[in-house]
């Protein structure tokens, strides 16, 4: 399996230095819809739901302290490895697609209006610090419900009116 600091290293290569909130965030929405589109995660570390929204701990680790990464900043990632994935190269550059472009803090705003983080935050304070894991249950659950089909429906929608159906 591709491990998290691959994908970072991927999204480094693909969209060069950046902040380390932002390349948390991208790792993060990399799960998420692999969660969705591949229906298995793309990496096995954790992701937890801290007061700055959604980080992997493991790759915290690796740039603690630091504003601006590089790839040269993710040595034990591998690049390479996602490019001979193809459906995991592909979920990750349409995520980059779309949120590569955005500011650290459009992310963080962003994750932090969405269930996930907020379920998994429960009661705490917006600041408070925790650990709590953000389970793919939760992110899958959530995240295939903006999925629109043709007709402008969820997926969730969807099912529910065809569950109606009685044939």
């Amino acid at each position: 399996m591709i491990s998290v600091f691959d994908v970072a290293a991927y999204i480094l290569e693909k969209k060069g230095n950046m902040t380390t909130m932002k390349l948390q965030k991208l790792v993060y929405y990399c799960q998420a819809w692999s969660l969705v589109w591949d229906e298995e995660p793309l990496f096995d570390e954790k992701i937890e739901a801290w007061e700055n929204g959604p980080v992997v701990p493991a790759l915290y680790e690796t740039h603690r302290r630091k504003y601006k990464i590089s790839q040269s900043d993710v040595a034990e990632g591998d690049s390479d490895c996602i490019k001979t994935h193809a459906s995991q190269r592909e979920t990750i550059d349409a995520v980059l697609e779309f949120y590569g472009h955005r500011s650290a803090q459009w992310l963080i705003e962003l994750s932090h209006s969405e269930r996930p983080w907020l379920e998994t935050r429960g009661e705490l304070k917006p600041f408070e610090k925790a650990s709590k894991e953000i389970a793919h249950g939760v992110m899958a659950d959530y995240y295939s419900g903006l999925l629109e089909n043709e007709n402008g429906k969820t997926q969730k929608e969807t099912e529910a009116s065809s569950e109606d159906i009685p044939f």
